[in-house]
């Protein structure tokens, strides 16, 4: 599945999300912090991680969903993404029941979502945590 503009915006906030809420992987929760190459440019900690799904990409009503998406590492992503029981069972800790069962009601929504929105959305929401990290410096 091809990614869009759309995808690698959203798939950036969740990955920036993972570092403000935990350090790092939201699952196993190792840290992840800037790395300095050796030719002096910066690889960001949020690119170290992965932006998972709960439900699939192909759900157009909740690929864009904040509550469908978290930021694991490597091994996370791939390990639950073979354990799929094991995903749902993390998926529910981490969610709630609550908050699970009204993903799963906007997942049965047949409109297409307004793609130009959720992208404005996205962009504030990474700059309102951008500029939280700059005052926690």
């Amino acid at each position: 599945m091809r990614l869009t503009p759309l995808d690698k915006l959203f798939s950036e906030y969740i990955r920036c999300r993972a570092l403000q809420r935990v350090g790092g992987c939201e699952r196993c929760l190792t840290p992840k912090n800037d790395i300095t190459k050796s030719n002096g440019e910066v690889y960001a900690a949020y690119k170290q991680l992965q932006c998972s799904h709960f439900i699939g990409r192909a759900r157009r009503s909740v690929r864009w969903d904040e509550d469908n998406a978290v930021g694991l590492c490597a091994g996370c992503h791939m390990y639950l993404t073979a354990h799929p029981g094991e995903h749902v069972q993390w998926f529910i800790k981490e969610l709630g029941e609550e908050k699970l069962d009204l993903l799963m009601a906007r997942n049965r929504q047949r409109e297409r979502p307004d793609e130009s929105s959720i992208a404005l959305y996205l962009k504030e929401k990474i700059r309102l945590l951008e500029s939280s990290d700059e005052l926690s410096i």
